[in-house]
């Protein structure tokens, strides 16, 4: 018992000092001792540990108060990538997007696919090349436009990737975890990693992709809210009698718009709601719903951003939900 809470300990300080060595980028063995609040002799002996790894490199010497030249480490952002690939649509075109990111969220390569119909195969190819390309890449993830059930996509806005076990397949041939999430998840994601908005209670993303159904991420105390099978956020099946796939006049899809929102107002009591959407105009959404707030009660009203940025979101989102997974898990 007594060997295994040691090895707790040496794994919570070696993990202590690796975050603050990604968070500086540099330092020397008293700067790590102070800014980590252990002592210098085990310092000295998680340094050499990540160093032998290969997770710091050594940098320059710099004068250290009249007295011998201080070693500076310098953090190895390289060490362990991560493999992004996420599926999007472009004038009705379909693309895979793959990029290889470090631990400093840097973009080191990033290629697009236009697969006009979703193929296995290919999918498998494109993996293959990072792979070959960058060995030190040690997790998958895979973003969606649909929802994944123990490893299966269930729901999809794409016909072809419905039943696709994609973590188990993937996972078997190459050997590295996969994560696999949904668009407006990762989007909404995304956003509040950008916005550092983690003291936000509650944060919701609505997307309304063109020609789809909306799908809603909930983003709760800095995590996102899965639901029964992944399935909070399917606000397609709200009661409201609207075809979702056939062309929507404005007035009738802003009044939708503001009927969702009171509807997830009322048993969620966002702080705010991101909308994703390229069907109205600010001005004309902003207008109707200050004139909706005067006509519905509610006991609370979010504050309601519109963005155009959901690729942008869905890609950041992607790529810091990946990296988290390359974070050591300490089992207390």
């Amino acid at each position: 018992m007594k060997k295994a809470n040691a090895n707790l300990m040496k794994a919570i300080n070696l993990n202590n000092v690796r975050q603050v060595m990604k968070r500086v980028e540099t330092a020397t063995k008293p700067q790590l001792a102070s800014l980590t609040k252990l002592s210098v002799v085990t310092v000295n002996s998680l340094v050499k540990e990540l160093h032998d790894l290969g997770e710091i490199f050594e940098d320059e010497t710099v004068p250290s108060n009249g007295g011998r030249p201080a070693l500076t480490y310098r953090y190895n952002y390289d060490f362990s990538l991560a493999l992004v690939i996420y599926m999007k649509e472009e004038q009705g075109q379909g693309f895979v997007s793959a990029a290889v990111v470090n631990l400093e969220d840097h973009i080191l390569l990033k290629e697009e696919y236009l697969i006009p119909v979703f193929e296995r195969q290919h999918f498998h190819e494109v993996i293959g090349r990072f792979l070959a390309l960058y060995p030190s890449i040690k997790v998958i993830g895979i973003g969606i436009p649909g929802q994944a059930v123990n490893g299966e996509i269930t729901v999809s806005s794409h016909r072809e990737l419905t039943g696709f076990r994609v973590i188990e397949e993937i996972e078997s041939q190459f050997g590295l975890p996969v994560m696999v999430e949904n668009d407006i998840n990762a989007a909404i994601s995304g956003y509040c990693a950008k916005q550092d908005l983690d003291d936000v209670p509650c944060v919701l993303g609505i997307y309304f992709p063109t020609k789809y159904p909306p799908g809603m991420g909930i983003y709760l105390d800095g995590k996102i809210v899965k639901g029964k099978n992944g399935m909070a956020g399917e606000i397609k099946f709200l009661p409201m009698s609207l075809d979702w796939y056939r062309e929507m006049d404005k007035e009738t899809f802003v009044d939708a718009l503001c009927q969702i929102i009171q509807s997830v107002n009322a048993v969620l009591a966002p702080d705010k709601i991101v909308i994703y959407q390229d069907r109205v105009e600010a001005d004309t959404w902003y207008n109707a719903w200050e004139i909706y707030q005067t006509q519905q009660p509610m006991p609370s009203f979010p504050e309601v951003i519109l963005q155009d940025t959901f690729q942008q979101d869905f890609e950041a989102g992607m790529r810091w939900l990946t990296l988290k997974e390359l974070e050591p898990v300490l089992i207390i």
